[in-house]
């Protein structure tokens, strides 16, 4: 991820999340990669950008803080290849866990944790807002 996929980025956020993240949040991720990996997913044919990950990893221990797809490219499959992305690079990095705070609400991503191995680890209480809920923190040991 760079400056300039912002604009797509952004959009993508907006159109995904009820809370979304600012651009300020997504710059201070983009100028720190001493612990931030901030990605984007580029359409092959289209050159645009269809999705977004970032996460952070310190030592054995990685943290997914937002992930995205367009939703006119939502159910191809693209967040689960990014995740496995993510999960190699982790693993390459030297991961041992990597962990993620998820809505109770959004099934769609639950069942794509749960599908790449991911297990309960708890629960933050009010974690989120807008609407209020409270999140499930999930993780995977490599």
């Amino acid at each position: 991820m760079e400056v300039a996929d912002l604009t797509s980025v952004l959009e993508i956020e907006r159109a995904s999340f009820p809370n979304p993240w600012h651009e300020s949040t997504f710059r201070g991720e983009i100028y720190h990669r001493s612990i931030s990996f901030p990605l984007v997913v580029v359409h092959a044919t289209l050159n645009k950008v269809i999705g977004y990950v970032i996460f952070w990893q310190v030592g054995e221990d990685a943290q997914i803080n937002n992930i995205a797809v367009h939703p006119d490219f939502r159910r191809l499959g693209i967040g689960e290849a990014v995740l496995r992305q993510v999960i190699e690079m982790v693993r390459l990095r030297g991961g041992r866990l990597i962990s993620l705070e998820v809505r109770p609400s959004n099934t769609a991503a639950l069942n794509l944790y749960r599908k790449l191995g991911f297990k309960m680890m708890g629960v933050r209480q009010g974690y989120y807002t807008n609407p209020a809920e409270d999140a499930f923190v999930l993780g995977l040991h490599l």
